[in-house]
Parts: structure tokens; sequence; C-alpha cells
């Protein structure tokens, strides 16, 4: 996961006691030695998140202002959970292709169930993605407004748990993207709770995305270049090489967290209601190496919404003479921004 050299965050907390100052420093501290070498993004711990919550925000917040990218260690999550819903996936993209197309909803914009190989493609691409994925949305009780927004959920009878892993890996990154929207609202010094109220019932959908085998003359890449639509993503299996962002200066850098880590990153939602403090990177993933080429890869993002109805409008907050309101007038609702680029990436 090589990055530009940067400390983690700017400043000591000398009043730290000498158990919170070991939990900062194992998480973020760093050689320039090392940093040269590796370029690495420094992993910021979730332990931390308890123990100096100030600490671990600024960690958090200076990653995700320098490369709109964080990496999460002791996320919390129950691995046997992951791995059971990471095995439920496999299981349905090796149904026959008859099959899982039983679960594709033509013209709902890949919101619930399969959407095929072959289908969607970054904005302005001209190949399409080398993948297909499958998405599972929040469960809504019958007569709820925003049952308008969000559709039914549907699941496959050919793999045994599969809902009851599925949703309940749904929940726990729900869960945990808004424990992480805490610590950005403490680092852009707003209310701890700001999000809360503005996420609880999103839009928010897991992706069980599988990367087949590349043949050696495939045309296009497993992901084209995009920045994600939604608030924050939480990606887990991102161990697989592939995944890379843009650095500032246009230079691919790859992401390789340790095995169980998270990676977090900023989407074009919150780009936009933060004005660009925070930014929404360019990132993709490309073809394997040779040696790895017949291989599959998996992964499971978890697109963190607004709610609906949400207004997406630049915080006061961000507006400075150095960085002006860059959506003056512009408020737009966060269904309607969805709609439009789900358009763009050939989804509606």
């Amino acid at each position: 996961m090589p990055f530009c050299a940067r400390k983690a965050y700017e400043g000591c907390h000398a009043h730290q006691s000498e158990a919170d100052r070991t939990v900062t420093s194992s998480l973020t501290a760093v050689s320039a030695e090392d940093k040269a070498k590796t370029r690495a993004i420094v992993p910021v711990s979730m332990k931390g998140y308890d123990a100096d919550f100030q600490a671990f925000s600024d960690a958090l917040g200076a990653s995700f202002s320098r490369y709109g990218f964080a990496v999460i260690a002791d996320h919390g999550l129950d691995q046997g959970l992951i791995d059971a819903a990471v095995n439920d996936a496999k299981a349905f993209f090796a149904l026959p292709e008859d099959v899982k197309r039983q679960y594709h909803q033509p013209g709902t914009g890949g919101a619930r169930g399969l959407t095929p190989f072959g289908v969607e493609a970054a904005k302005g691409a001209k190949a399409v993605d080398l993948k297909e994925f499958w998405h599972t949305g929040r469960e809504l009780p019958e007569g709820h407004p925003y049952r308008k927004y969000m559709r039914d959920n549907v699941w496959p009878t050919e793999v045994e748990g599969f809902r009851q892993h599925v949703y309940g890996l749904y929940e726990g990154l729900d869960e945990l993207g808004r424990r992480v929207l805490k610590a950005i609202a403490r680092y852009l010094k707003l209310d701890d709770d700001y999000f809360e109220d503005k996420v609880q019932l999103g839009n928010s959908v897991l992706r069980l995305l599988h990367y087949p085998p590349i043949p050696a003359d495939a045309e296009g890449v497993r992901a084209g270049a995009h920045e994600d639509i939604n608030v924050i993503t939480l990606l887990l299996g991102a161990e697989e090489a592939g995944l890379q962002l843009k650095d500032s200066d246009g230079e691919w850098l790859d992401i390789a967290p340790p095995a169980g880590a998270l990676v977090v990153n900023i989407g074009d939602m919150l780009q936009r209601l933060v004005n660009h403090v925070l930014p929404s990177t360019t990132h993709r993933v490309v073809n394997p190496a040779p040696e790895r080429r017949g291989f599959a890869r998996y992964s499971t993002p978890f697109f963190l919404h607004f709610n609906p109805d949400f207004p997406i409008e630049t915080l006061p907050s961000t507006i400075t003479p150095d960085n002006p309101d860059r959506y003056a007038g512009k408020t737009i609702l966060a269904e309607d921004f969805l709609t439009e680029r789900l358009k763009e990436i050939r989804l509606i």
C-alpha cells in the first residue's frame, strides 16, 4: 500500500497517560526511513476510539484529508460473520449463470439482487468493468415513508444462511460506519453526533463483489477509475492486490492493507457537503499480474448514504476566503444526487 510520506497527524498529546501514549504511538508512529521506503498509509486502530477519541479522530481525519482514504485496524466486526458472508457470496457467484440471472432486476439501477458481469462502467469509460455484484439494502417496515426510495431485498434460496449472514454483515457495517462518522465530525469540529440523524436511515447498500479470473486478452479492467457516490465507503477484502488510488501528484498508489483491516474512503456526497475539505479520491481495481490472472477476487464494500431526503448543502464552517463555496445555490437532495450518478455509470 505505497503512499507518499507524511505524518498521520500533526502535534503531540502531551497530557496523555502512558497507556494512551502506547496505543496512539503504536497506531501512528513510523520512522521517516520506513515511510520513505514503504510510503505506506498508517493504520489507525479502533482501540484508540475509546482510549483517546480526540487522537483517533485527528489521525483518521488527517489520513482522509491527505488521501481521501484511511485504513482501520481492529475494527471489531465479527470475523466469523464476515467469513460466512464471503463464503455465501462465493457460493452464489459459483451458481450457473441462468440461476444467478433470476435475481437480476433490470431497470432498477442495480439497487437489489444481482448486477451481472459486464453491466457497470466507470463514468466516461468506453469499456465495462470486469465484475459482477450483489446488492443488499436497508430493510424498512411496511408503510415507512422511505420505502418509496428503497426496494425490498431479494434473497437467493440456493445458498443456505445467505440472508442471515449477509444482512448481519450489513447491520454491523452500518453501525461501524456511524461510529467512523462521529470521528469525522470531531475532526471537522462539528458536534460528535452531527451525522447521526442524517444517515440512520440512509439508502446504504452492501455490495458483494466478484471479479472473475482475467484472460490475457481481456478488454478493460476490473474496475475503471472512479469516485464513490456516497458519504463514506467501508471496504473489507482489499488484501488481494489490485486496488489503487490516484494521489494528488497524479501517481497511482497501491492500497494493500494488513490482513483483517478495513479500508475507508470519502465519497462524493461528503466531499460536496464539506466543500472538498475531505476529498473523494479517484481509485480503481487493476487487473492482476500474470501469475494471479487465474484467481478470482472478492470484496465487500459498504456504501454508506445519507437519508434520501437529506439536502446536501455546503457546511458554512468549510467556506473560507481560501476555499470559497464550490456549490453555492446548488443544494441537492441525496436521492436526486444518487439518481444522477447511477445514470452516469450505466446502472440506470
